[in-house]
């Protein structure tokens, strides 16, 4: 059930919302928005996403009628240095906004949301010469997951019982990213605090990908600049980007 009505009518203030009915991929449609002018706060959703895409070009699934899949277009205004920061405002706003939805959901570091050890969101932040595009993908009303993805992935319906309207899920979700997409500059302590208080990895053993090979460890939680912290060898890493982050104990 999509119901965009619902959306259109909560969404915050300078929030417009447009509905296609297929496209390959609402990221590049936003971008191509970004690009050419558009003013902050277009959001693009799709009935069918036909190409969607995780970090470094992984496929995301979204079944019609049954994923949500969207984009949002940002203009900040901080030093660009700080941008890649609305990957962890995106990702606390869909844990947040999922709470609505009566179900409990965590960060899982850099770029998903989990429900009890499995994925029910993605995100995927990418960003132009002076625009982000925020892409966020969630499994609603999900009945069941193909092959590997059903020890993986999870959804609203499975955990709650329920599957909520597509629209309604969307705008509670904008509707928290729009109080944490202004916070990775003056505010990011205040992001920082919510997101430790949700980080799904914290104390767990972990192994992942970094630019200078594989890692193992014990996750601590982020550092004061959003980065992983991770202790290995008696010494505590500061992990900037990585993937294939995985939880091994």
């Amino acid at each position: 059930m999509s119901d965009w009505s619902i959306a259109r009518e909560f969404l915050p203030a300078g929030y417009r919302l447009e509905v296609l009915e297929r496209t390959t991929s609402t990221n590049d449609v936003v971008r191509n928005c970004g690009a050419a002018g558009e003013a902050a706060g277009i959001v693009i959703a799709a009935e069918q996403q036909e190409a969607g895409r995780g970090r470094r070009g992984a496929a995301w699934v979204s079944p019609p009628g049954e994923g949500l899949a969207f984009s949002v277009l940002v203009r900040p205004t901080e030093n660009k240095a700080l941008w890649p920061r609305l990957s962890m405002a995106a990702g606390l706003a869909v844990a947040e906004a999922l709470e609505r939805f009566g179900v409990t959901a965590e960060v899982k570091w850099p770029n998903d949301v989990w429900i009890k050890g499995r994925k029910i969101a993605g995100i995927l932040v990418e960003a132009g010469e002076d625009f982000v595009v925020a892409g966020i993908g969630v499994n609603v009303g999900v009945a069941e997951f193909p092959g590997e993805l059903a020890a993986t992935a999870t959804s609203l319906l499975i955990e709650s019982g329920e599957a909520p309207a597509l629209g309604a899920v969307l705008a509670a979700v904008v509707a928290r990213f729009d109080v944490w997409q202004g916070a990775i500059g003056g505010r990011f302590d205040e992001l920082l605090r919510r997101l430790r208080e949700r980080c799904a990895l914290t104390g767990h053993e972990i192994s992942l990908i970094t630019a200078d090979g594989p890692r193992t460890g014990i996750a601590r939680g982020f550092g004061d600049g959003g980065e992983l912290l991770l202790e290995s060898g008696g010494e505590l890493q500061r992990i900037i980007q990585a993937d294939e982050v995985r939880v091994v104990g």
